[in-house]
């Protein structure tokens, strides 16, 4: 999830990048944050979008077995958690993911931290015509989402597949005009989100979103290439906890973060929720900082 600050073009690609369903509720002031390693007596405030989800309900029982009071405060509005966060009202949030979290940071001039990884719902490329990448032939037409959210993380899909190579590397922000065509093995071509899946049939394949998959008649399985979990271009789309960079080296918050990514029940109610298609992933927290830092200095070339 997967999971946002209007303006122009970057709005539209912060907008969408969100990946968990909203749900109603509003922030209350929390306890002081636990001291670093004991946070005995204190109830620990995280603010989610969706607290409705599965995976809370586990992670709040799990959390307890292990004498750990958390409460859940549930927004509907993505704007609230990370406020909330700095001002102190929560002590974590988990949802958003690295490209959001860097947005907030350098619009609000702020340093919020992130301290664990949850999972990324990957965005596939589908074709009717061939089984694997691989068959494509070269000076093929492949599809992508024409609205900038999507289709900057398309093609990345599409360069990690060894399909296109971008002039820039790749960024939260590559466009068409970023294809490097003579060192591209097909040409890209954007259309409406809506129209990839119906397009199938005269395309050589089409990175769809995930609402549409289902009509072309397809399953999530047979994409035959998405985002992977360990390319270095997938993780600014990794969803993460954050918490004020202060707070970072939290024994307490830490010890939440791996009762998140190890608890079967937790794991179980997240894919649930995400109708199977989140991948669980343990980023490790030098690798969610390292992309930070760049999404965040990309995001303020792209802003000028």
């Amino acid at each position: 999830m997967s999971r946002q600050h209007p303006s122009s073009r970057q709005s539209k690609l912060i907008a969408a990048l969100a990946a968990v369903p909203l749900v109603f509720g509003l922030a209350s002031c929390a306890t002081p944050a636990a001291g670093e390693g004991d946070a005995a007596n204190e109830v620990i405030k995280i603010g989610v979008v969706g607290k409705a989800d599965p995976q809370w309900a586990a992670f709040e029982e799990a959390a307890a077995d292990e004498g750990i009071e958390i409460e859940l405060v549930d927004f509907t509005d993505y704007a609230q958690p990370n406020p909330a966060t700095t001002e102190g009202e929560l002590d974590l949030n988990q949802f958003q993911h690295i490209v959001y979290l860097a947005d907030y940071n350098v619009s609000a001039g702020e340093d919020l931290a992130p301290i664990g990884s949850t999972a990324i719902y990957p965005l596939g490329l589908y074709s009717t015509k061939y089984d694997s990448v691989k068959d494509i032939p070269e000076g093929e037409t492949v599809a992508v989402p024409n609205d900038a959210s999507n289709q900057a993380r398309a093609l990345l899909v599409l360069q990690s597949a060894g399909l296109i190579e971008l002039k820039s590397g790749g960024t939260i922000f590559s466009d068409l005009a970023d294809i490097d065509e003579s060192a591209s093995k097909v040409k890209v071509t954007a259309l409406e989100a809506s129209l990839t899946p119906t397009s199938l049939p005269d395309l050589a394949a089409a990175v769809i979103n995930n609402d549409f998959v289902a009509d072309a008649g397809l399953t999530f399985e047979d994409a035959i290439a998405q985002d992977d979990p360990t390319d270095p271009n997938a993780l600014p789309y990794v969803n993460i906890f954050a918490t004020r960079a202060e707070d970072k080296d939290n024994a307490t918050y830490k010890k939440l973060v791996e009762i998140f990514q190890t608890d079967p029940e937790v794991q179980a109610g997240l894919l649930e929720a995400s109708g199977g298609t989140g991948v669980s992933v343990q980023t490790p927290v030098a690798d969610l900082e390292k992309s930070l830092t760049k999404v965040e200095a990309d995001t303020k070339a792209f802003k000028g």
